[in-house]
């Protein structure tokens, strides 16, 4: 045999062991290092993202705005710029009133029901 083939039949089964711990240890730490740089880069990409949903949500704002005083001015034509005002108003508030319902009554729905107790019970959860 050759010289290297001794040396790997002389190491103990400890210097083995060592080894493999060291090994082991080196992989995760390498899988850590790999894990936290992915999530780092999709961090990265996720703040842009929600960037460029702000601003296009500030953008929409603007133009409903905007829709919305054309709206007052054209009805001001029509009859007093107050009366305007207040009748579109009137009309944005029972919009808004109307989805806030509608969004609350999805968010009870998130609830836990009945079905779902029974899962919850037959798999010995809470």
């Amino acid at each position: 045999m050759d010289a290297g083939g001794e040396d790997r039949q002389e190491e103990s089964i400890g210097d083995l062991i060592g080894r493999l711990v060291d090994d082991g240890r080196s992989y995760a730490e390498a899988e850590l290092k790999l894990l936290r740089a992915i999530a780092e880069y999709r961090a990265q990409r996720a703040g842009r993202a929600l960037a460029l949903l702000a601003a296009g949500a500030v953008l929409l704002l603007s133009a409903v705005t905007a829709l919305v005083l054309g709206a007052v001015i054209e009805l001001a034509r029509l009859m007093s710029p107050i009366l305007a005002g207040l009748l579109v108003a009137a009309l944005l508030a029972a919009t808004a009133y109307l989805l806030i319902r509608l969004g609350t009554a999805g968010l009870k729905g998130l609830a836990r029901d009945e079905a779902e107790q029974q899962a919850i019970d037959r798999g010995g959860g809470q």
